[in-house]
């Protein structure tokens, strides 16, 4: 079979529909809420269309596509500039040190600290893909495809990234993390927090969220073991983010906990090994196994091919396969990345 990354588009609303309710909650970026998604594809719309550089408060929408029955089978989604139209809050982890003559000891005390440090970074997230495709590297191809993006419109996105893992869920879609925590203050469970943040963001926790730091001491033994801890479904999604350079700088999510991995955008290693070339040869004659895209904004397309780079070191061959799930031909501009 083959496959592709594009634009996101109006009639893929249904696909991700239907996606979104297998996430399991938990799942921010993805709501099983048709409204919402209509407000994410059209927002999305609108960053396609925009021409000019500069970084913006936009959300780039893309979908994994199988191009030979038109199914979409997963998604991925890039915000330029997190922070903007409310705060994006996190919790730091810190610790605090205090002495003790008379008793001679020390203590050390891990607390929580509302921050909102990571604002104006970049964010790759809302990747998700379909239970029954989970193989053959296509979580890869979305992945790192949203790194080529970046790459192609790199004026579009700002010089830190970061990327949220969701963290530990129960069986009953539950958070032990909330429930020891912040659930303690809305008055509401994690399902209807989540499917509330979804849909009308995170002021609600500008409102009602204490500010003062928390001592993790005091919270439930089940919450403290869940602080910074991936949902056991994103730990592959872990290792490629620290594969790519990412690394976790001690802030986690307000709502379940999980890490918060963060890079300089410019050191990503998709971003950084990518190279542009143009297209010199179309023939399945082997080459280095990698992630090519061509095309800008609405146009743009990521799929795996081989690549085989012409002694000039400009011009390169590419699979008949690739080129064809891309819709390139001779002379036309990729980029390229090994597929690791």
């Amino acid at each position: 079979m083959s496959f592709r990354i594009r634009a996101a588009v109006d009639s893929d609303l249904q696909h991700l529909y239907e996606m979104a309710k297998l996430t399991g909650g938990g799942f921010t970026n993805l709501p099983p809420d048709r409204r919402a998604l209509t407000a994410k594809l059209e927002r999305s719309h609108a960053a396609f269309a925009r021409t000019g550089d500069g970084v913006e408060d936009e959300l780039f929408v893309l979908v994994l596509e199988n191009t030979q029955t038109g199914e979409v089978r997963g998604t991925c989604q890039i915000f330029t500039q997190v922070g903007q139209s409310w705060p994006f809050y996190s919790y730091r982890i810190g610790t605090l040190t205090q002495h003790s003559k008379e008793l001679k000891r020390t203590f050390r005390a891990d607390m929580l600290t509302l921050a909102t440090d990571l604002e104006g970074a970049s964010e790759v997230g809302g990747l998700f893909l379909h239970p029954g495709e989970r193989a053959g590297g296509l979580g890869l191809l979305l992945a790192r495809s949203r790194y080529l993006f970046i790459k192609a419109h790199r004026a579009r996105f700002a010089d830190r990234v970061l990327a949220e893992l969701r963290g530990i869920i129960d069986e009953a879609g539950g958070s032990p993390f909330w429930d020891g925590l912040a659930g303690r203050f809305f008055g509401m469970n994690f399902q209807d927090a989540d499917q509330f943040n979804a849909i009308n963001g995170h002021q609600f926790i500008a409102d009602l969220m204490p500010k003062h730091p928390i001592y993790t001491a005091m919270l439930s033994e089940s919450a403290r073991a869940a602080i910074g801890l991936p949902h056991p479904s994103g730990r592959a999604a872990m290792r490629m983010l620290e594969n790519e350079g990412f690394a976790f700088e001690n802030y986690i999510d307000i709502f379940d906990g999980g890490p918060t991995m963060t890079a300089k955008t410019d050191s990503v290693r998709a971003i950084a090994d990518a190279r542009e070339a143009r297209v010199a040869r179309v023939a399945d004659d082997g080459g280095v196994a990698s992630l090519v895209a061509s095309g800008t904004l609405g146009d743009f397309r990521c799929a795996f091919g081989d690549v085989r780079v012409g002694e000039d070191g400009v011009g390169v061959g590419v699979t008949e396969g690739c080129a064809g799930s891309l819709g390139i031909g001779l002379g036309d501009a990729v980029l390229h990345v090994p597929r690791l």
